[in-house]
């Protein structure tokens, strides 16, 4: 009797491990949802675009491999596909002249703070001053005005989203993570970037050399399906 309840219990315990290890797995790569009310009015992360639309968007954060960069930047001209970069402002610093490409092509530039920190630690004015700071810096660089901001690590607080909607900003997550950052395996990237693909989709990458081998295929993988790959502006507004 013994050694069958202990065989239930280990049984158990295996189950509930696995279900931790799958609740810790999506916690650490699927962004947080929440929402907060302020001033009567709710503020929430944008997760997907238009739904009802035919357009999906890339969306690169940048904090290192400009020359990467400046690749994606010929295929996506070659596919007539378009992408949104949310640029770091230490990495941005150094990177002008890309900025000012990534504009010329049709791209559009986001704000990923300055230094890459965990916005969910910082106070009002450490979030304020990191997200300032890199639109000041791209701003004097380039002239543009970005109005989009990706927190580093898709970490923030209610006060980072506060934050953000004061200085004119809508924050933004994701819907589809290549989670390229830590795999190099080629076809994994492809199928995070494309399977159970919707309209809308919102698909988070970095300038590695395994995802630029990787876009070529994905962009054929989306114009096989009728989408487009749009900025984030248009894939959440729809085209104007």
């Amino acid at each position: 009797m013994r050694k069958l309840i202990d065989g239930k219990l280990s049984a158990i315990t295996a189950v509930l491990l696995t279900v931790l290890a799958v609740g810790i797995t999506t916690v650490c790569f699927l962004p947080e949802r929440t929402a907060i009310i302020t001033g009567g009015k709710a503020i929430e992360p944008i997760y997907h675009g238009d739904k009802n639309g035919d357009a999906v968007c890339l969306m690169v954060n940048v904090y290192e491999g400009g020359d990467i960069v400046e690749e994606m930047l010929g295929v996506l001209d070659e596919y007539g596909a378009k992408a949104t970069f949310f640029v770091g402002g230490c990495w941005a610093d150094d990177n002008g002249e890309i900025l000012i490409k990534i504009l010329e092509k049709g791209h559009e530039i986001g704000n990923h703070g300055y230094f890459h920190k965990d916005h969910a630690k910082l106070g009002e004015k450490a979030n304020r001053e990191e997200i300032d700071a890199n639109y000041a810096l791209v701003k004097r660089l380039t002239g543009y005005e970005m109005k989009y901001f990706a927190p580093p690590s898709g970490s923030f607080s209610p006060t980072t989203l506060k934050v953000a909607e004061k200085l004119g900003y809508k924050t933004i997550m994701w819907t589809k993570d290549t989670i390229d950052w830590r795999d190099s395996d080629l076809n994994k990237i492809i199928s995070r970037a494309t399977d159970n693909l919707s309209a809308g989709d919102l698909i988070l990458m970095h300038p590695k050399k395994h995802t630029l081998a990787a876009l070529p295929k994905i962009l054929d993988f989306y114009a096989n399906k009728g989408l487009r790959a749009v900025t984030l502006s248009e894939c959440i507004n729809g085209k104007s």
